[in-house]
């Protein structure tokens, strides 16, 4: 959207995209991301923006950020009969107070913290969480803590499944790149190729070549020029 973060992202914009992707998907378990301030405020605005979600998006469940603050919210959420996928370590909606974007979970009192974090959200029902930008050792713990299946981005192999954002996998964005991004291709480079070959090709007059172009019989194209000539 051309936005500089997560931040303004409303539910306008959240239930939009979620409708797109649950027409374009069958299979997968679809989680809608609650934008930042659709849950922070109130417990009672919680449960009416992830209901949006669902009812408008469609959905099959919420996906929020934060540990112990908000395990009340997800719990009200969760006995409102919709499913919660939570989010500790770095959350991106509230980096700024986290000191941007930097691995969280450093030394053992921050580590401790997110691990109860992630304690607080099992009990409060979430049915897995994400965990992001943590050190290794702290993700194998995490996932230890718990039952429910822990997801790393960028929290280490001994975790229950990876993130890794299609982006960045990919190499189409390139302002910033994580350490834990592995770029298997880079297709920026490949997109950007194309256009400068084709912009070149339209002011060499090479395309559209023949074989591009849409023929008229001869003698449509005659009766034409008969057509003209009068």
């Amino acid at each position: 959207m051309g936005l500089e973060g997560t931040v303004a992202v409303n539910m306008e914009h959240m239930i939009h995209h979620i409708r797109a992707v649950t027409r374009g998907c069958k299979n997968p378990f679809i989680v809608g991301d609650m934008p930042f301030m659709s849950y922070n405020t109130s417990i009672r605005e919680a449960i009416i923006n992830a209901g949006r979600l669902l009812k408008e998006g469609g959905c099959e469940s919420i996906k929020l950020e934060g540990g112990v603050d908000f395990a009340p919210t997800i719990e009200s959420i969760v006995k409102a009969g919709i499913p919660v996928q939570g989010h500790i370590g770095l959350t991106p909606q509230t980096a700024g107070a986290l000191g941007g974007f930097k691995m969280q979970g450093r030394d053992a009192a921050a580590a401790k913290q997110i691990i109860d974090d992630a304690k607080a959200l099992e009990d409060a029902g979430v049915f897995s969480m994400i965990l992001e930008a943590v050190p290794a050792p702290l993700g194998k713990l995490v996932a230890e803590a718990v039952k429910v299946p822990v997801i790393g981005i960028g929290a280490g192999p001994d975790v229950d499944g990876q993130v890794l954002v299609t982006h960045d996998m990919i190499g189409l964005f390139d302002k910033f790149v994580p350490k834990f991004v592995k770029q298997y291709t880079n297709i920026r480079k490949v997109i950007l190729g194309a256009l400068n070959e084709y912009k070149q090709e339209v002011e060499d007059v090479k395309f559209p070549a023949p074989e591009h172009s849409f023929k008229m019989p001869d003698e449509a194209l005659a009766q034409l020029q008969k057509l003209i000539e009068k």
